[in-house]
């Protein structure tokens, strides 16, 4: 069966990070060329997290509904329609809302790819399979980002010098998208196995008593206000930031910017950065394994909150493009680095009866973390310029050191570091 699986497992696991990448980095990337005032965009965006906060409400539609082969494939080929809309809409006069729109079906389209994928996964491949491509899931996944924030990217700004039409250059790399996503699609209807498991499941006859059963459990575990907490403030600054960058590192100087070309930013950070998060992750495993969660969780720390100061360095000084570059990559092998330890609390503190169900709140959870900063973050960089901004979100993030003693109090933790010993870096990658 492994062999079998090389055919089909780097091919999905790429297609699922595609749509993520296009709705939630590349629509930011689209918004900052066409000119869309920060603030509108920035709150606008953020909402496109929603169907990756909720996913576990309908999960059980697509567990009790046609089989997971087919909601994958199903699934692909809607989120190509979807890409094909969008592209059209950048034609039109009020292209905004209509886009937006667009981008929050795709959302939805993709959450619920995910839902399908990892559960034919489960299906599919044997125990012994799955521990096997447990890792090289999740880098294929980040090979697709990597392809989208990268020469995607680089492809839209050599579109724009050529054909001097911003909006046209983006409706053809979207257009490429959905012929790929098409592609890919055919392919999977081909190539995909259909494991005698894979059908509609029973739902349970006292179903919303089940799953009130499953929420009351999650949140009255024991240092659940300890969890909650750490879930949301571990990366508030990085929540605060991530949308802001992207206007930051396209605009002009005159704006407060750093003026880089579309075909720069795809190179520097969507490509180098992208690559250095990986290195990050798997540096990250390797030190977790060697020195344990708890040992590692303040310098970890360190290395996600001390990089939001370049940002506000960079924003002040303006320095030229090889410290931009430099400092980019450092940022984002550290947010790899500080990753790692954040993938190994929220799995244990899903630990418990229902486990699955557990991480999936808990996910939604991550995801609701990112989504609200995100919305208030566009207005407050308006109100306060980049320079400020960046400076006041660096010092906010430091509430990062103030969740870490939290952490250590949480009894599911204490399991971590025997965990970790015995696991693969690139089964700690999965997640």
């Amino acid at each position: 069966m492994k062999n079998n699986a090389w055919f089909f497992i780097p091919s999905t696991y790429f297609m699922e990070g595609l749509p993520y990448g296009v709705i939630n980095i590349l629509s930011a990337i689209i918004y900052t060329r066409l000119n869309i005032p920060n603030d509108v965009f920035i709150f606008w965006t953020s909402w496109l997290y929603l169907p990756w906060v909720l996913k576990m409400f309908w999960a059980p539609l697509v567990e009790g509904n046609s089989t997971k082969r087919r909601w994958v494939i199903s699934m692909q080929f809607a989120l190509a329609l979807c890409f094909l809309f969008i592209s059209l809409t950048l034609q039109v006069n009020h292209f905004f809302m209509a886009s937006v729109i667009g981008f929050f079906v795709g959302a939805f389209l993709s959450a619920t790819h995910d839902i399908a994928l990892d559960g034919f996964y489960l299906l599919a491949l044997t125990e012994k399979d799955q521990a096997y491509f447990v890792g090289w899931r999740t880098v294929f996944y980040r090979f697709s980002l990597i392809f989208i924030s990268g020469p995607l990217v680089v492809m839209a700004g050599k579109l724009e010098k050529h054909f001097s039409n911003i909006p046209r250059a983006w409706t053809v790399v979207l257009l490429a998208v959905a012929v790929f996503s098409v592609v890919l699609a055919v392919y999977h209807n081909f190539i995909l196995p259909k494991p005698l498991s894979d059908g509609p499941k029973q739902q349970e006859k006292n179903g919303f008593a089940f799953y009130g059963d499953i929420f009351k459990k999650y949140f009255t575990q024991k240092q659940i206000v300890y969890i909650l907490l750490f879930i949301f403030l571990y990366r508030f600054g990085d929540a605060c930031l991530e949308k802001v960058v992207v206007p930051f590192m396209l605009k002009p100087l005159a704006e407060g910017g750093l003026n880089l070309s579309t075909e720069a930013y795809g190179w520097i950070k969507g490509t180098l950065g992208l690559i250095a998060i990986i290195c990050g992750n798997i540096f990250g495993g390797w030190i977790l394994s060697k020195f344990g969660f708890k040992k590692c969780l303040v310098a970890f720390a360190l290395f996600l909150v001390l990089p939001n100061f370049f940002y506000a360095y960079m924003a002040y000084f303006h320095p030229e493009l090889n410290t931009i570059t430099a400092l980019l990559v450092l940022e984002n092998f550290g947010n790899g680095l500080a990753m790692m330890a954040f993938s190994v609390f929220i799995m244990y503190v899903s630990d418990g009866e229902y486990k699955t169900s557990f991480y999936a709140i808990s996910t939604g959870l991550m995801a609701l973390g990112m989504m609200v900063p995100n919305m208030l973050s566009g207005k407050l960089q308006v109100m306060l310029g980049y320079d400020k901004f960046f400076l006041i979100v660096s010092i906010i993030s430091l509430v990062t050191f103030a969740v870490i003693p939290l952490a250590y109090k949480i009894q599911k933790l204490s399991k971590a570091d025997d965990f970790i010993k015995k696991t693969k870096t690139t089964e700690l990658m999965d997640n």
